[in-house]
């Protein structure tokens, strides 16, 4: 490209358009007449994981482009693409979420190239994917999660955490019935964070060592602090 441009300048091919502007301007201006665009559906700026959501597969493939959806096989990978895309986007923020979704959506792929689904039995499973890529949960999770994506982001990557780190004696009354251990751990860690996390905190060495300090408190180790640590720098409520 460097070489192209050299010998453009020196053979005097390059054309300086501001030189024909004001020309140009007249016809555009006497000539040409544009009406005001006029808004023909609410959903004109959603994107389709967003109208699946909000509308339902069917309804959603609809609004697709008419070289797509007379295609099911079109229809299937512009699905599955928006949902991957979507997926890439959002990872660091809930790594092993997303790595769950990842791995649904590429076994619903896969079942459908093998024929050991039908396509509509594909469009169910895909749209329940992209329904819980977009809310960020699935309609399973814990009430207390819903609310914070912080803290459910905690929750989903502390799954492999030891109980015992949660500091919860064998007598405690609290372990019995519908105690989750690994919920008071997420819990425990999100508390930590907003009580000592300093202003403008991100990208400030000395600043994020508080924040890794209070979870080395509760953690107990540096590799896994560092892991939790880049979980936290990825959540804007903190």
């Amino acid at each position: 490209m460097k070489l192209r441009e050299v010998i453009r300048k020196a053979s005097g091919e390059t054309i300086d358009l501001k030189s024909y502007e004001a020309d140009m301007r007249h016809p555009i201006d006497t000539y040409i007449e544009a009406s005001h665009s006029r808004k023909v559906s609410q959903f004109d700026d959603m994107g389709l994981l967003e109208l699946i959501v909000k509308l339902g597969i069917d309804d959603a493939i609809n609004r697709l482009p008419e070289g797509i959806k007379g295609n099911p096989g079109a229809v299937a990978e512009t699905i599955a693409n928006n949902v991957r895309s979507r997926i890439v986007k959002d990872h660091l923020n809930d790594p092993a979420y997303y790595d769950r979704m990842s791995a649904l959506l590429n076994e619903v792929i896969a079942d459908l190239r093998a024929k050991r689904i039908s396509y509509a039995e594909y469009l169910k499973r895909v749209a329940d994917i992209a329904k819980n890529v977009k809310t960020g949960h699935a309609d399973d999770t814990p009430e207390p999660l819903k609310k914070s994506p912080a803290l459910r982001a905690l929750y989903n990557n502390l799954q492999n955490q030891p109980v015992w780190n949660t500091q919860v004696g064998e007598n405690d009354p609290e372990v019995t019935g519908a105690y989750d251990p690994v919920l008071k751990l997420a819990q425990a860690i999100d508390e930590a964070v907003r009580r000592v996390r300093p202003d403008d905190w991100r990208g400030v060495q000395a600043r994020e060592q508080v924040i890794k300090a209070a979870l080395y408190g509760i953690l107990k180790g540096v590799a896994e602090v560092e892991r939790i640590f880049l979980i936290v720098k990825q959540q804007p409520e903190y």
